[in-house]
């Protein structure tokens, strides 16, 4: 596909979705920015990205704000992979007030279940104390579950997740054995249906009266 083909078509699919984008003619992709901005000062602050893929492949859309007037800093990637309308999707949930993150889908599975996990204070991975009676600030240093995402982050929007990893740790942090869930396949998947089987697997982890 032609670099002029891949521009309208990715500029047509978020017109279509409601997501206000145009052509940047003179850098050569699609920029998307927040439906309260206008089209000419949207580089002057949030603002998505999407031109092709690493190696010419698939789409790429990447958050960046303003860093002067004409340096720019980039945020996170909100999506790469082959499906146009997971990425539309991505851009739309990344635009979204409050946005929606893969994170908080998982939280919200495990609540069905009763289990609190902790953040890292970076935004990277939970993790989930085997003792209960375990102080939150004293969580990552006792033997615990991690859940976490190739993203890195746990902070992506759920059109961009990549699969849930569950490992246990021990007291140092390290870990021990083979992953407890693994959906890791490199690939995108569905974050609500991946939530729900990863809190079940913890949730069934706890239940073992001999782990």
């Amino acid at each position: 596909m032609s670099i002029h083909k891949f521009n309208a078509t990715a500029l047509d699919a978020l017109t279509a979705a409601g997501t206000p984008a145009y052509l940047d003619q003179e850098e050569g992709f699609v920029i998307a920015h927040p439906a309260d901005v206008p089209k000419e000062q949207a580089t002057a602050g949030h603002h998505v990205t999407v031109a092709r893929g690493p190696y010419g492949r698939g789409y790429c859309a990447t958050a960046w704000e303003s860093h002067g007037n004409t340096d720019f800093l980039e945020v996170a990637t909100v999506f790469e992979g082959d499906d146009l309308t997971l990425c539309v999707r991505a851009v739309a949930e990344w635009f979204t007030t409050p946005r929606p993150t893969a994170g908080a889908m998982l939280l919200a599975a495990l609540a069905q279940w009763d289990i609190t996990a902790y953040g890292d204070g970076l935004g990277m991975s939970y993790a989930i104390p085997l003792d209960p009676a375990t102080p939150a600030s004293c969580v990552h240093h006792r033997p615990h579950l991690s859940v976490g995402d190739s993203a890195p982050s746990v902070e992506h929007v759920p059109a961009s997740h990549t699969g849930w990893v569950v490992s246990l740790h021990d007291e140092d942090g390290s870990p021990v054995g083979d992953p407890l869930f693994n959906n890791d396949r490199r690939g995108l998947v569905d974050c609500a249906a991946d939530s729900a089987a990863a809190a079940e697997v913890i949730a069934d982890y706890f239940s073992r009266p001999t782990r």
